[in-house]
């Protein structure tokens, strides 16, 4: 059941970052941290989103701004390494409603702020983007609302942005995943074997499908569908951490 539900889970993700540039992280991170625990589930979130973000910047790498990539990637780190270090002084509770609450803000603020966004037009803005997603990615795997928000007050261009995040979700995914095991705050050793193949071939599949899908599917349309989701799924992280730090 485990397996079929990551399976499941994560060509859904895939499906919908291969249509709208956002998606894996959104969707299958808070049920990868309800399933395999906050710490190693946010982890194999981490992994994947590497290999799903390599194979999609191949596929894009035409339309990426490789400018804004490098203003916003060498930041990353500065943002992992804190979140690295929660990850080793907070308890399971703790983390599962820290999730949630950091996925429900960043949610709510990429979904019913962005209009109220104003122009920025300041060096800062790519550098306090970039620490947010790396900060946001280390802990919960999202680093997409702090980048939604920097798109819209710069009014980068939707077609650009989406193509451009799969590169900087591919360099916040390796910082991730390099601070966290580095640091001693997390890792796989105890990742079970069948949680690969499932996820892997689970984000082959959604690739594929997305694919197929984008030329009859409307960029918001998917993007719709995969913050409905994930706002469940970070509705569930929280109700657990709650719940666990009651109990």
């Amino acid at each position: 059941m485990d397996a079929a539900a990551i399976f499941g889970i994560v060509l859904l993700g895939a499906c919908v970052q291969r249509v709208s540039g956002m998606g894996l992280g959104l969707v299958a991170a808070p049920i990868l941290a309800v399933l395999l625990g906050p710490v190693e589930g946010i982890l194999v979130s981490n992994v994947l989103a590497v290999i799903n973000a390599s194979m999609t910047t191949v596929v894009r790498r035409r339309d990426v701004d490789w400018r804004q990539f490098v203003l916003i990637s060498p930041v990353l780190v500065v943002g992992a390494v804190p979140a690295a270090w929660l990850l080793t002084v907070a308890d399971t509770p703790v983390l599962l409603a820290s999730v949630g609450v950091l996925m429900l803000c960043a949610l709510g603020l990429s979904t019913f702020g962005q209009s109220r966004i104003p122009p920025v037009r300041t060096r800062a803005a790519p550098l306090i983007a970039g620490v947010a997603a790396g900060f946001m990615n280390t802990l919960a795997a999202i680093a997409a609302p702090a980048l939604t928000v920097y798109a819209q007050a710069t009014r980068w261009e939707q077609r650009s942005f989406s193509a451009t995040l799969q590169p900087i979700f591919l360099m916040a995914g390796i910082i991730a995943v390099a601070v966290k095991v580095l640091g001693g705050a997390a890792d796989l050793d105890n990742t079970d074997v069948w949680v690969w193949p499932a996820g892997i071939g689970g984000m082959i599949c959604g690739i594929l499908l997305g694919s197929l899908l984008s030329t009859r599917i409307p960029t918001t349309t998917a993007r719709r569908i995969a913050l409905m989701i994930a706002t469940a799924g970070a509705v569930v992280v929280l109700v657990r951490g709650i719940s666990g730090a009651i109990g």
